[in-house]
């Protein structure tokens, strides 16, 4: 079943997420020009069905770690975070979500990390889409910071350009459910038929 709901959720994210504009490149949170961009956020916020599969797909990989959290950088790790601590909840094994900020509030609590996590708490940082890796490293470093522990870093898209290397250089182990040569090989054959 997670393999079929895994090709299900590849396929919504290709139609509604994998963009291949070639005449006008898309600037990337790098700083680099491409003709192709992943635009999860049209999905993971966007898809009832997606956002299930992503918390069931993300579940069934993170439970055997046994976190206290799951989370990352806003706003690109939120509702894959949320989804996975909903889908917790049904499976009766509540994994918190939480939030990086990407600065710390003035005032209040002044927590860089929002959510209701427990001291030393053994987390799972999540990304939508990883290029280069920094953002996930900033979330990383920052729970770090707060004391937590990082398990992993879990992508729903690696566009392997540096972010692999950059977590494991860091000691993060860093999976992805897809890559972009993933997309790019089915966009190649859907536009060869």
């Amino acid at each position: 079943l997670l393999a079929a709901d895994r090709e299900e959720l590849f396929r919504i994210l290709y139609e509604r997420s994998f963009i291949h504009r070639p005449d006008r490149p898309f600037t990337l949170s790098s700083g680099k020009t491409s003709p192709v961009y992943v635009d999860c956020k049209k999905t993971t916020l966007g898809h009832s069905r997606a956002q299930y599969l992503i918390g069931d797909l993300l579940y069934h990989r993170i439970s055997r770690l046994d976190p206290d959290g799951i989370g990352g950088l806003t706003l690109g790790a939120d509702p894959i975070a949320v989804a996975t601590s909903l889908v917790s909840g049904l499976y009766h094994r509540s994994i918190p979500a939480f939030v990086v900020r990407k600065e710390a509030k003035g005032h209040g609590t002044k927590n860089p990390v929002e959510g209701d996590l427990i001291p030393g708490a053994r987390v799972v940082v999540v990304e939508d889409v990883v290029t280069t890796g920094a953002s996930g490293m900033r979330a990383v470093d920052v729970c770090r910071e707060c004391g937590y522990e990082v398990l992993e870093v879990v992508a729903l898209v690696d566009r392997e350009e540096g972010g692999r290397d950059r977590f494991a250089q860091a000691g993060v182990p860093f999976f992805s459910f897809f890559t972009l040569s993933d997309f790019l090989a089915h966009d190649r054959e859907i536009r060869s038929v």
